[in-house]
């Protein structure tokens, strides 16, 4: 009999997780990664304002998990809750740690290059790039591939189209290997609007695509997270051949990912950090052919993607957390930042019944224990 447990909103009893995947490698007709998070250390202060302290040893086997089931992994991005918390010095310190696991298991691995070294204002787009550049060099130190990550610096000194131009000319020209680029959003960070100098989508996809269509040789591929299935597909189409599409879209992914007759998108997503076993199984019944197993796998994530990436977005970090707690990946609810406090109770209870109902709370009895500590916490008498 499955476990159940009685919640605010009724009694819930659990079904059955997937099983895990036998895993032979990654995915043969998608490149796929994973955001992945980062494990706070529970017994430091990791209150609002000081500097970030991790559980490496925590932090490292979760990045051992991704990779087990065929996944790569994405490091030192907005999952990993760069600009939220996570400091440069502790980002640093993750992409040597993160390069040197995946040398040692063979595990694929990007991370992400950004501006956030610098504490002020930047007096020009020079000092950007300085700083971008100096991020690359340590990525690519570390054996990792390099994703540019959008720069709040940049969007804060630029004054029109042209200087994002610049800048990213500038770094694509100094890189040793393809990069991918990253269209953030501002849904997921509202420092980032206007990014690529105008506010109109239409306008900034002419400028990334002219970027793209100069350095194609320079790019492996774009990012895109900005929830807009229809944007992403017309960007997908005027790509140059060799450039991929990264969808970075939550709300939309299995149907982007599976594509249609014109082309389909690889991934590039902090969903699939949460929901790594169903994301494994949905892509090798992908690689199968096995369309119906590939929709029956993602479609109940869908739901809980929704939720957990629901305005306000960038809170995503927190419901990614909990759910990661829930499934035995990490001991405690603890983030650096604080950020635990983020989402309301009612959004976390929410949150564990459609986990469950994915499939990705793979013990039920401790997702159960746990989800009762949490609600004890909360002031719940079940």
């Amino acid at each position: 009999m499955t476990a159940a447990i009685r919640l605010p909103t009724g009694v819930h009893r659990l079904r059955e997780p997937l099983p895990t995947p036998a895993v032979i490698g990654p995915a043969r007709t998608r490149e796929v990664f994973a955001a992945a998070h980062v494990i706070a250390d529970p017994m430091a202060d990791n209150t609002p304002g000081q500097p970030a302290r991790l559980d490496w040893d925590a932090t490292l086997a979760f990045r051992r998990h991704l990779w087990s089931l065929g996944l790569g992994v994405a490091d030192a991005m907005d999952t990993a809750q760069r600009g939220m918390g996570l400091d440069w010095p502790t980002t640093a310190e993750l992409i040597r740690r993160s390069g040197a696991e995946a040398k040692a298991t063979g595990g694929r691995l990007v991370c992400g290059a950004g501006t956030d070294q610098l504490t002020e204002t930047p007096e020009d787009l020079q000092t950007v790039i300085d700083a971008y550049l100096q991020q690359v060099e340590l990525i690519e130190e570390s054996g990792a591939g390099v994703v540019l990550m959008a720069s709040r610096a940049l969007a804060t000194v630029a004054t029109e189209p042209i200087d994002y131009q610049r800048v990213y000319d500038a770094i694509l020209r100094r890189v040793s290997e393809p990069v991918i680029l990253h269209w953030l959003g501002s849904m997921f960070d509202p420092a980032l609007e206007g990014y690529w100098g105008s506010s109109d989508l239409d306008e900034a996809t002419d400028s990334v695509v002219s970027l793209i269509n100069r350095h194609a040789d320079r790019i492996r591929g774009i990012k895109v997270s900005l929830l807009d299935a229809d944007r992403e597909i017309a960007l997908r189409r005027r790509l140059p051949a060799g450039v991929r599409l990264y969808t970075g879209d939550d709300f939309n992914y299995p149907d982007l990912i599976q594509g249609d007759s014109a082309g389909h998108s690889d991934a590039l997503l902090g969903i699939f950090d949460p929901i790594a076993v169903a994301a494994a199984t949905a892509l090798q019944a992908l690689d199968n052919n096995d369309l119906k197993a590939y929709e029956a796998t993602f479609a109940p994530t869908v739901p809980l993607a929704r939720l957990c990436f629901a305005a306000p977005t960038f809170h995503y970090k927190t419901g990614v957390t909990f759910i990661s707690w829930l499934a035995g990946h990490q001991s405690h609810f603890v983030m650096v930042d604080g950020r635990q406090s983020a989402r309301s109770v009612p959004h976390l209870v929410e949150l564990f019944r459609l986990a469950d109902a994915a499939g990705v709370l793979p013990d039920p009895d401790l997702a159960v224990t746990r989800m009762c500590a949490f609600l004890a916490t909360a002031g719940w008498q079940a």
